[in-house]
């Protein structure tokens, strides 16, 4: 069944370029090495933060990947340009 990764983040302003670049050399390595990721979605909230959707074929695709994510250098490089970071996970039960 379908899995979303919901991750809620700050960057700032300054970096929003360099993140934006970044997190897509991120998706191209998990894809590379991790198969499973069937989209991902970045979005900009109204007070500046920012939203990232991922979805995964299933849950054990994303738990490997999320296994894996200390090691994979990229989502370092990613990630550092970030703060105040969260995430959650959600089955897809319905698209309409």
């Amino acid at each position: 069944m379908t899995t979303v990764r919901i991750t809620r983040f700050r960057t700032e302003p300054a970096n929003e370029q360099a993140m934006i670049e970044k997190r897509a050399v991120l998706i191209a390595a998990v894809r590379e090495s991790y198969p499973g990721l069937t989209e991902a979605r970045l979005g900009r909230l109204d007070d500046g933060s920012w939203v990232d959707h991922w979805y995964w074929e299933s849950a054990e695709h994303m738990q490997k990947a999320l296994a894996a994510a200390p090691t994979i250098t990229e989502a370092h490089a990613a990630f550092a340009l970030t703060t105040d970071s969260t995430a959650e996970s959600a089955e897809i039960v319905s698209v309409i």
